[in-house]
């Protein structure tokens, strides 16, 4: 069976302009442009929100991927799945599909322990869990405590802007070839380099600008065609 790329769009309706009903129409629209265009997953990562208001915005983001989803002309595309940014308690809330736990978070398997004392056998197996890792460390750990899936970042650097060093190709892959569960690329990955990325063994790339500053439809197409 050939490689699916997983594409995973990353939300930051800061970068929409307008104010902050404008900002929010806008990041609703892209997450059902991304939905309807096929993407993996989408992480709601608005973290100046409180939790109330995250709720909300994530119950509306359910909503517009449902939307989306029903515009695809491919019934046999996967769904896309909806995880919210290290609030567990608000993914349950909202009822979203998982969460996404930076790397200073509580442990994936912590999160799967409190889940299966919760709720039902059946919602935990479902409940997707992602986490954030920057060396191959964080992958193996992120793999022992039982996550399904992990963004690793940076790969690349960013122009013009600070943080953290690009880890490089020459990382991602040890990671990829570390693990056994998918690593995803984050950090400054675009359509030009993201073949590099899965050469280098990613399962597939995460972004913010990658699909909130293009046509979600045409990334998807020339990322899958890889």
């Amino acid at each position: 069976m050939a490689h699916r790329f997983l594409l995973y769009y990353i939300t930051d309706r800061s970068q929409f302009p307008g104010g902050e009903n404008a900002r929010r129409r806008a990041l609703l629209a892209k997450v059902a442009e991304a939905a309807g265009a096929g993407v993996d997953y989408i992480q709601l990562r608005e973290r100046d929100l409180s939790a109330r208001d995250l709720e909300t915005l994530a119950k509306d983001a359910l909503a517009a991927v449902r939307n989306g989803a029903s515009l695809r002309t491919e019934n046999r595309e996967p769904r896309t799945f909806l995880l919210i940014n290290s609030r567990t308690d608000v993914a349950l809330a909202a009822g979203a599909d998982g969460v996404h736990l930076r790397s200073d978070d509580v442990a994936a398997e912590d999160v799967r322990r409190v889940l299966k004392l919760s709720s039902d056998h059946g919602k935990a197996r479902q409940f997707l869990i992602a986490a954030s890792c920057h060396t191959t460390a964080d992958v193996l750990r992120a793999e022992s405590e039982r996550a399904d899936f992990v963004v690793f970042a940076p790969v690349f650097g960013k122009t013009g802007a600070g943080g953290a060093q690009p880890a490089g190709l020459a990382a991602l892959r040890e990671a990829c070839t570390s693990a056994k569960i998918p690593v995803l690329a984050l950090g400054g990955v675009t359509m030009e380099n993201a073949a590099s990325c899965l050469e280098a063994g990613a399962a597939g790339v995460a972004g913010i600008r990658l699909f909130q500053e293009n046509k979600i439809e045409d990334v998807v197409r020339a990322l899958r065609a890889l």
